[in-house]
């Protein structure tokens, strides 16, 4: 595994001076710590990046007094660890900084999760059919840009889907809704029946039943809204990682950018490629997330709202963009529409680039990455 970890990086890893060999990696779908003397522990909530930090893991002061501090810090939020590191000009202000990024998600997560019940959706959700539901300025913009990439992929990213995922709940039942139960459920996932009033910061769900969540988009929005703060806290550079949305900001030492690898979609450990991200944010969807397979077909939790069945176009899609929050809701609407549809939607756009793993696992790349990717392996 420590092979799949240090692919294309001996240059950058040449670069740094430590007695310490331990380096922190934070794999697709498990999180290791390899230090001298430190087990390695898993979690089996991040599958969809290779994101290696070339920094030592648990040292403070990798750096000489007249240089930057990077530090590193996980804890678990939004139903996945999340990984902060920083750079600044010292100990304190990185910490200010991490601390910073951290109490953002988790105050984000209050607003809008709907796992907890007190949230401004799930309230929202249990007024449905019923009244609008005033929500702050932070839920009211994450649901307008909700909107916007539903619109832009043509309904293929919806946030009104969830009565149908729940039908199919891949990851346990593992049982193939009827047809009949299916159809029953349309009405329920119409992106059309979520009414956002942005004057009066209400939002409003026409049918009893239906439900928003926002959780194809949220882990991108909430990186974003922690770098801006850390960066008002003092740091200069760094990343925010949640699970498989990840935002980076700045440059390490000797301008070297961050290195983030995308997962083979059908090679559990491998890395299909390798990118380079500065001040931007990438973000992958996969039918290998959660899944189950029958009679040759994989039945996976990436659901085409105009069916409501799983969508067949892909394997995988990543989207690279300025901002999380739409790298991350654009690859599930991009997966729906497929390679072609999808990858001409990708070059319209500005500043937002995309490789794609068609149903055959032939990758497609948009024309602005050509130049910046690396295979370490060659794409099947």
């Amino acid at each position: 595994m420590a092979s799949n970890c240090q692919v294309g990086l001996a240059k950058n890893l040449r670069k740094i001076r430590s007695s310490d060999s331990g380096i922190t990696r934070v794999f697709p779908w498990k999180l290791c710590y390899n230090s001298p003397g430190m087990p390695s522990k898993i979690t089996n909530r991040l599958r969809d990046f290779l994101l290696i930090v070339t920094i030592l893991a648990g040292c403070t002061h990798l750096f000489s007094p007249s240089m930057p501090v990077l530090k590193k810090r996980t804890q678990l939020h939004m139903g996945t660890l999340v990984t902060i590191t920083a750079l600044a000009q010292t100990d304190d202000a990185a910490d200010r900084a991490i601390d910073a990024g951290f109490s953002e998600i988790r105050r984000l997560e209050e607003l809008m999760s709907t796992w907890i019940g007190t949230s401004e959706l799930s309230l929202v959700n249990a007024s449905a059919g019923r009244e609008s539901v005033r929500v702050s300025p932070e839920t009211v913009a994450l649901v307008e840009l909700s909107l916007q990439v539903g619109e832009m992929t043509n309904g293929g990213f919806n946030i009104a889907i969830g009565p149908a995922v729940d039908a199919w709940n891949v990851t346990e039942r593992q049982e193939i809704p009827s047809s009949e139960k299916l159809q029953a459920l349309k009405p329920l996932t119409r992106l059309s029946g979520v009414h956002l009033d942005t004057q009066s910061s209400t939002i409003y769900l026409e049918t009893a039943g239906m439900r928003v969540d926002v959780g194809g988009i949220g882990k991108g929005y909430a990186a974003d809204r922690a770098v801006s703060v850390m960066k008002k806290a003092g740091a200069v550079a760094g990343v925010v990682a949640l699970s498989g949305d990840i935002k980076s900001f700045g440059q390490l030492p000797g301008e070297r950018k961050f290195t983030v690898g995308i997962q083979h979609p059908r090679k559990e450990t491998a890395v299909l490629a390798l990118i380079d991200l500065q001040d931007e944010a990438i973000s992958t969807a996969g039918d290998y997330e959660k899944f189950f397979d029958r009679d040759g077909l994989r039945y996976h939790h990436i659901l085409d709202p105009s069916t409501l069945q799983p969508a067949r176009g892909c394997q995988s899609v990543s989207v690279i963009a300025k901002d999380g929050v739409w790298a991350d809701g654009l690859d599930t609407g991009i997966f729906v529409m497929g390679p072609e549809r999808g990858m001409e939607l990708i070059e319209r756009l500005p500043n937002v680039e995309a490789v794609i793993v068609d149903d055959k696992g032939n990758v497609h790349i948009s024309s602005g990455l050509r130049d910046r990717i690396r295979f370490p392996i060659e794409p099947d």
